[in-house]
């Protein structure tokens, strides 16, 4: 079994910047690839960028390309996303999730329950 926790959301003003942490536990965590999405009220889940677990490459949505990073410690197999420069758009509940064989479009097996991150201008 896979558990993943997310961390770091809060409150900040537009041009700020947040850090959040994708915490995973499994028998070998860093063999998972590592999803990161968001969601808000109304809206359908979003993907925002993931990391691979075998190879480090990367992928990222075109809204936040340039202004978000997403960064994984291999002995740990946890994941990073910074976020500079955010905006009022980028409000939302942001999850991780995390499976050892898909990619961007999923399905991807195992979720955690989230964490808020609220912009304002």
């Amino acid at each position: 079994q896979v558990q993943l926790v997310e961390s770091g959301g809060g409150l900040v003003q537009a041009g700020g910047s947040l850090r959040l942490s994708c915490a995973i536990s499994a028998r070998t965590p860093s063999i998972y690839n590592i999803g990161w999405f968001r969601q808000t009220p109304g809206k359908e889940r979003e993907f925002v960028a993931a990391v691979r677990g075998g190879i480090r490459s990367t992928e990222y949505a075109d809204s936040v390309k340039g202004r978000f990073t997403v960064s994984r410690d291999n002995a740990k197999g946890a994941s990073d996303l910074q976020m500079n420069n955010l905006t009022v758009e980028d409000t939302a509940v942001y999850y991780c999730a995390a499976d050892r064989t898909t990619w961007v479009r999923g399905p991807w097996d195992f979720w955690g329950q989230g964490t808020q991150v609220a912009v304002s201008s």
